[in-house]
């Protein structure tokens, strides 16, 4: 995937949250990958733009007018979006595990192949930073080795995108320590909307049945 990528998800994803209609059902392997993406990418702009927002203030416009700078939130957003995609995934392994009458490797395997899709589409961002390629390798793995039966219906799946972006916001350190559970906090603020929306969109036995199909020969 182009940088611009980013961009095109981050504008349908503004068009699908900006208008006020019902969710559409999740119901089949394509409607979940497209909820994985475009959500991952949602959390990931809203908390890291908000949190520089916040910090920088009236001059947040003139950040962009340094190059250095740029650079830094440009990295930043692919890293946490990797760890929002990572989160999001786990936890949706979960609820198709137990809402799907699926078995922790069918529900796992579900979950890896549409991660893939997404991590293949999007290649490696020529703006993302040489730690990419790395960070999504963890993001796989943290898949392949995932204990389904010990994801929850809560927050504690999404363990990695809180540290992400404290760690990877282009903030000097010695705020980062002063905001860093304001910050955390609004990342887990940010998946309690997620989270409802998938509790009402998503019907994980359509969804199993529908991944069954595919892979049937």
């Amino acid at each position: 995937m182009q940088t611009s990528l980013f961009g095109r998800l981050a504008q349908l994803v503004r068009g699908v949250l900006g208008r006020r209609r019902r969710q559409q059902p999740i119901r089949d392997p394509a409607a979940l990958r497209a909820f994985l993406q475009t959500r991952s990418t949602y959390v990931a702009q809203m908390t890291l733009y908000g949190y520089l927002r916040t910090r920088a203030g009236a001059r947040f416009p003139e950040l962009f007018e340094n190059d250095t700078f740029v650079v830094s939130i440009n990295v930043a957003k692919w890293h946490v979006w990797l760890a929002c995609l990572s989160d999001l995934a786990a936890y949706a392994g979960g609820m198709l595990r137990r809402q799907g009458a699926a078995s922790p490797a069918q529900a796992g395997a579900v979950i890896q192949r549409l991660v893939e899709e997404i991590l293949a589409e999007t290649g490696t961002p020529a703006d993302a930073g040489p730690a990419f390629g790395e960070h999504a390798g963890r993001v796989r793995s943290r898949l392949a080795l995932c204990d389904w039966e010990a994801q929850t219906d809560d927050e504690g799946p999404f363990s990695e995108s809180p540290s992400a972006l404290v760690q990877w916001a282009p903030v000097v350190d010695e705020l980062k320590a002063l905001d860093e559970q304001i910050v955390r906090n609004s990342m887990r603020f940010r998946w309690q909307e997620i989270r409802q929306q998938f509790r009402r969109a998503f019907e994980a036995q359509a969804v199993m049945a529908a991944a069954q199909r595919q892979l049937s020969p």
